[in-house]
């Protein structure tokens, strides 16, 4: 990952997310064939390993590694079946699963989706229900997955994904730092208070700013943070009938908050900071507070961190809401054209069990644990004394977000930090270039938001209409 100077199971993890640059043009076109009823089930046929294997497309992530070390010896070894993996990095293995879904060639059998793909998906028809595996198999323990969790890969009432881990956002700060400065957080800070404390802590070391926050362009860079901001600030991309909100004044307001932030008290080169450059800004001591994902926790604790021990952890921060943190999975889902579902379930279930992370923790180490996913890792001695500093803001945060409301007003798709449609990627990247360019100072925020509301009026445009509206 460029920018670090190690790869740490957390950091590394968030390949797995926000530094993502989606593949929109080909998801979205195969996402929207489908949708309008043109993917067939047709094939059914199976990948080159026989009856008693099954066929898994990944994401190269570390935690995806780990899980291929310890498949044979221990999945195999219990089940008989055996995995064929293929692992690609993300952008190309998002290509070929949308090509592969889209057309149920029933090759490969389970495949790494997230919260965003999963509902999509669901309606295409190109994933499986799992509720019948589920309530058969008692020991798997649903009712243990963070609810936000099985509500963000649910649809119309079934659950279509298991998650492998999860994350959501919060705000994190050196306590040192801002008790130096006579500065106590809140316990939970509104973004007017964090302003005031990036005023304050502001140069409180040589070099140091006051935050850092996202500026680089992307929907899953700026875009992720920044519309959790937009939410509680009482804003949306669209409203319930699909009117689109970019351009109202509760989203102006946002951004241009955002801006004005990070232009006073943010980072050194803002508009081409993503997760990477902030993780590294907070890890060396240039920043003193961070908004972000809660899976960089991991590495602000490491041993090798050299501020170990010296970081707080509040809520994100709110306005107009209870709470505001975003929601993200990498998780599994089984190919609705796949011919091996029983053994392909043995393998979800396996894979997002309580067994597998305890398994990770003994054989590989605690922080490797893929977290996120369920209540009871929260409640694991043994993982908790590496993570302990962080494990209660984790999963309050999770257990805090909410998919299906996530700002004053009714959404007409779900999701958090993102509009759950195939066309956001898109639309969020474009809008996204403009606000990078106005925390440059080459635009105005007004400017900005304008251009994007002509772009979310395209797309509200086909909704409505095929609504009727």
């Amino acid at each position: 990952m460029p920018g670090s100077t190690r790869h740490t199971p957390a950091l590394d993890q968030r390949r797995g997310h926000q530094k993502r640059r989606p593949t929109a043009v080909a998801t979205a076109a195969l996402i929207s064939v489908a949708l309008t009823g043109c993917a067939g089930w047709g094939g059914g046929g199976v990948g080159g390993g026989g009856a008693d294997s099954i066929d898994v497309l990944m994401v190269n992530n570390p935690q995806m590694v780990d899980l291929q070390q310890l498949t044979a010896k221990h999945f195999t070894a219990e089940t008989g079946i055996r995995v064929n993996f293929t692992v690609l990095p993300e952008n190309d293995v998002r290509d070929k699963i949308s090509q592969e879904f889209s057309s149920q060639a029933g090759q490969y059998d389970v495949a790494t989706l997230s919260n965003f793909e999963i509902p999509i998906y669901a309606k295409a028809k190109w994933i499986a229900p799992l509720d019948d595996f589920i309530a058969k198999d008692p020991e798997f323990d649903q009712d243990d997955i963070l609810g936000p969790m099985t509500t963000s890969l649910s649809s119309e009432g079934k659950v279509y994904g298991e998650p492998f881990y999860g994350e959501s956002s919060f705000l994190m700060y050196r306590k040192d730092v801002l008790a130096a400065k006579g500065v106590t957080m809140p316990d939970k800070p509104t973004w007017d208070e964090v302003a005031d404390i990036a005023a304050k802590v502001d140069g409180a070391e040589p070099g140091m700013k006051g935050i850092c926050l996202r500026g680089q362009p992307g929907w899953g860079q700026i875009f992720a943070p920044l519309t959790t901001v937009v939410n509680t600030f009482g804003g949306t991309w669209f409203n319930e009938d699909w009117t689109p909100g970019v351009n109202s004044p509760e989203f102006v307001a946002a951004v241009q908050f955002y801006v004005d932030l990070v232009r006073k008290h943010g980072e050194n080169g803002a508009p081409q900071a993503g997760f990477t450059e902030c993780l590294n800004n907070l890890v060396q001591g240039n920043v003193a507070m961070w908004y972000d994902a809660t899976s960089a926790a991991g590495t602000l604790e490491a041993d090798d961190s050299p501020n170990k021990g010296k970081f707080g952890y509040a809520p994100a921060p709110v306005v107009k809401t209870d709470s505001a943190g975003w929601l993200y999975a990498w998780s599994w889902s089984i190919q609705q054209a796949s011919q091996k579902k029983d053994n392909a379930w043995k393998f979800v279930s396996w894979a997002s069990s309580k067994e597998y992370e305890q398994l990770v923790g003994q054989e590989l180490g605690w922080t490797r644990v893929p977290a996120g996913k369920r209540a009871s890792t929260y409640e694991n001695a043994d993982y908790l004394k590496v993570a302990s500093a962080f494990a209660e803001p984790t999963k309050s945060a999770i257990e805090n977000a909410d998919p299906t409301n996530p700002g004053v007003q009714k959404r007409p798709a779900i999701g958090i930090q993102f509009v759950d449609i195939p066309e956001f990627p898109d639309l969020g990247t474009q809008v996204s270039q403009d606000v990078s360019s106005a925390i440059a100072g080459q635009k105005t925020v007004q400017e900005a938001l304008d251009r994007g509301q002509d772009l979310a009026e395209d797309v509200a445009e086909r909704y409505q209409t095929r609504s009727g509206k």
